[in-house]
């Protein structure tokens, strides 16, 4: 499946998410305010933060589609990136501090629960996991598609997914699974036993969840804002490719960095072999850039720079392989390719 194919695919599984995400939230929040409910409480500013956050991944999706113009001549590919950020904002802020207040304040409150109002929340809180649970499976039969056709295990394209709305709406959708079950759970005790000390410790473990979902999530944007460089295996695969070229005497850096899912820049210094006249240079570095885009047609800006390597340019280029290579050979061994 192409880029196109996939974005489609990814708009779609958006779309499922905000839809069960509004319906929820409103369901959540009247529930919650007839049951005086924390835990519930927390779960309804859990889904409207879902909510936007499923807006945020809308607008990245059609705006990264931009073309390049003369302001932005590499694309806007990293307006993925940007808007993920601010979903992980989101979930911070209008899932995380919520729901921390609303725990916070459930130990302060002695207000006698609703036996009635407690039954509608925990219907309320039923139809909410169908309905989180049709959307996280939705999301991850597109996974299992897309780790098919790249030869991965499900886990491992979990890991190594380059698409931040995909990831974004996994991670959204997992922890709303977890945090309407402990939801369930806090109510349940609390009917069970009058004390309402378990919906707050509900309340504060829902919070918990979504501020740590934020930091991974806000931690994964920021490195793809600043730059991040193309997976290990990929930069192994290139460096063996540009190694294998007879005209290429030596390879002093390959550095790589991703300019959106599916764009990447690679700026090459490369030694060629001694006694090749001007035309033979030309000449080899144009079919070196055919051959590149040939096997990785995601590298849209490509830069070769031809040099004279030093001796200290051959040991630091020759370091900088074998740390390539441990770290291939590390991930590999746990299973992340």
């Amino acid at each position: 499946m192409g880029r196109d194919g996939q974005d489609g695919e990814t708009r779609k599984t958006v779309w499922v998410a905000l839809g069960a995400n509004v319906g929820i939230a409103v369901a959540k929040g009247v529930g919650g305010g007839i049951a005086g409910s924390p835990a519930l409480l927390s779960e309804a500013a859990h889904s409207v933060a879902d909510s936007l956050n499923e807006v945020f991944l809308l607008a990245s999706l059609r705006r990264s589609e931009r073309p390049a113009d003369p302001l932005h001549p590499f694309g806007y590919g990293k307006e993925r990136f940007f808007w993920s950020l601010l979903a992980a904002v989101g979930i911070f802020v209008t899932g995380g501090c919520f729901s921390f207040v609303q725990g916070i304040e459930a130990f302060r409150s002695e207000e006698p629960e609703s036996a009635g109002g407690y039954a509608v929340g925990l219907a309320v809180l039923v139809v909410a996991l169908l309905a989180e649970g049709a959307s996280l499976v939705r999301a991850l039969s597109q996974v299992r598609g897309q780790a098919k056709e790249r030869g991965r295990s499900t886990f491992g394209e979990i890991r190594r997914n380059d698409d931040p709305a995909l990831r974004t709406v996994l991670a959204e959708d997992s922890t709303a699974c977890v945090g309407v079950l402990l939801a369930i759970l806090g109510m349940a005790l609390h009917m069970a036993t009058g004390n309402g000390v378990y919906e707050a410790w509900a309340s504060l473990l829902i919070g918990a969840l979504l501020v740590y979902v934020a930091y991974v999530l806000g931690r994964s944007a920021r490195a793809q804002l600043i730059g991040e460089a193309v997976a290990p295996e990929m930069q192994q695969r290139i460096r063996d490719f540009l190694d294998d070229r007879p005209e290429i005497d030596a390879v002093t850096a390959a550095l790589t960095m991703r300019l959106g899912p599916d764009s990447v820049m690679l700026a090459a210094r490369v030694d060629l072999v001694a006694g090749l006249d001007s035309e033979e240079v030309e000449e080899a570095l144009v079919r070196t850039k055919r051959e590149l885009r040939e096997r990785w047609p995601e590298v849209g800006q490509l830069f070769l720079d031809v040099t004279d390597a030093s001796v200290a340019d051959r040991v630091r280029a020759r370091r900088a392989r074998e740390e390539l290579d441990g770290v291939v050979e590390e991930r590999r061994q746990e299973g992340a390719v």
